[in-house]
């Protein structure tokens, strides 16, 4: 069940208690991602003492589902960077980089090892892994890139083609949102998006110009949904497109967060490939809504439908198609040839098919054609057509329109008629 905000708030001072007392706090249950997660978000930290830990966060309601406490890691760490669910990398205050391997962390936190790869040199101030394969660092205002191959790397043979991408990197926070995509805030409140293409190539969004300042953390599972840490609250955000250098889409969700207070981590790191950024499907355009009703349509007949003319009624269907989508129907009447002048009137009449256009058969003139259906799909040379009162039933039908070797018997295209708004 979701905690409410009292019980999630009294539930953050017993877990202040247990990272105390190394014990085990469980709340809350599995979530449906806000983002595309493949469970709950996974985010590691270490305390001012060394000992690592462990929290789960479900995505879409913000809730805190466990925090675990593990063993010291046996020196004091400085920067972390989540590679995956059971491996981190950590370097130490001595330039040292340790990967550490999880063995469990479903009921406690436990360690199935901690190896130092390589002997000193790593003096990053932050570190982030962008689940994507490239590790980021900062150090004296340089942005850092390497490229690590390897699930459990074991040094410079799995950690390599390192480069400088370039310096004015200052930054108080730092995360991955994404394959090469960071976000950062700053000392004096702003919060940035990074997109990093290579060396001096990179391009930098504002997606908060203040309001950041008190920020002291912040990491990323992807996706779009951002964990900052102020006074030692969690509070959670989604930013409804992370690659659109936008921040207006960012909803903090501020009366609602992960804890109100509990988050003593001196480090926190999330893994950077537990959500993915899903774009939203386009908007169907007008002539496939035209299409999806008149395929709805296919096998019923004249009293299916509310129309006047039995016996010639394909005009009214081409009329009934296109007020279920809202465009415009003035000037359609049962009258077939009703539907050329519609497109001389409106200046819509065309020698070429779109989807949703009127197709008008056998033009005599003054108002009068043999037929009229309506464009569900085209194909180069072909159509398929849909209409009313083929063989007195709403049929498909694919044919050559160039060669106007229609099936219908209804006479050659006089034209296509495009719907207006």
């Amino acid at each position: 069940m979701k905690l409410s905000n009292a019980v999630r708030r009294a539930a953050a001072a017993l877990a202040v208690g247990a990272m105390s007392l190394g014990v085990v706090t469980v709340a809350g249950q599995a979530a449906h991602a806000a983002a595309s997660c493949t469970g709950d978000v996974s985010i590691y930290g270490t305390l001012s003492d060394g000992r690592l830990t462990y929290t789960q966060i479900e995505p879409d309601t913000g809730d805190r589902a466990k925090t675990l406490i593990g063993p010291d890691l046996g020196f004091q760490p400085k920067a972390m960077a989540t590679l995956n669910f059971n491996t981190v990398l950590v370097t130490s205050t001595t330039g040292d980089l340790y990967r550490v391997d999880v063995q469990t962390n479903n009921t406690s936190l436990t360690l199935a090892g901690v190896v130092k790869i390589w002997d000193g040199g790593w003096t990053f101030d932050k570190m982030v892994y962008d689940g994507a394969g490239h590790l980021y660092g900062t150090v004296d205002g340089q942005l850092h890139q390497y490229v690590v191959s390897q699930a459990k790397p074991s040094g410079s043979a799995h950690i390599g083609q390192h480069v400088v991408i370039d310096t004015g990197f200052v930054l108080k926070t730092l995360a991955a949102a994404g394959d090469d995509r960071i976000i950062a805030s700053t000392a004096g409140g702003q919060l940035y998006s990074y997109k990093i293409d290579g060396v001096n190539d990179w391009t930098r969004a504002t997606l908060k110009s203040a309001g950041w300042s008190a920020v002291d953390s912040l990491t990323s599972p992807g996706g779009g949904l951002y964990y900052g840490r102020t006074n030692g609250g969690m509070y959670w955000y989604h930013d409804a497109d992370p690659t659109d250098g936008d921040g207006s889409d960012i909803a903090l969700h501020s009366s609602d967060p992960v804890d109100a207070s509990g988050w003593t981590q001196s480090l926190l790191s999330g893994y950077a490939n537990n959500c993915a950024y899903v774009p939203p499907a386009p908007d169907a355009t007008t002539g496939e809504k035209i299409a999806k009703v008149a395929n709805t349509q296919v096998g019923k007949n004249f009293y299916d439908f509310n129309f006047d003319h039995n016996g010639a009624w394909c005009a009214e269907f081409v009329r009934y198609v296109w007020a279920n989508v809202g465009v415009k129907t003035s000037g359609v009447t049962p009258e077939a040839g009703s539907l050329y002048i519609y497109g001389q009137s409106n200046g819509t009449l065309h020698t070429t098919p779109k989807v949703g256009d009127a197709v008008v058969y056998g033009y005599h003139g003054g108002g009068d054609a043999d037929h009229v259906n309506l464009v569900v799909a085209v194909s180069g040379d072909y159509v398929t057509t849909v209409g009313g009162n083929e063989s007195d039933m709403v049929k498909k039908t694919t044919y050559n329109w160039k060669t106007n070797n229609n099936p219908l018997n209804a006479g050659d295209i006089a034209g296509f008629v495009s719907p207006v708004g």
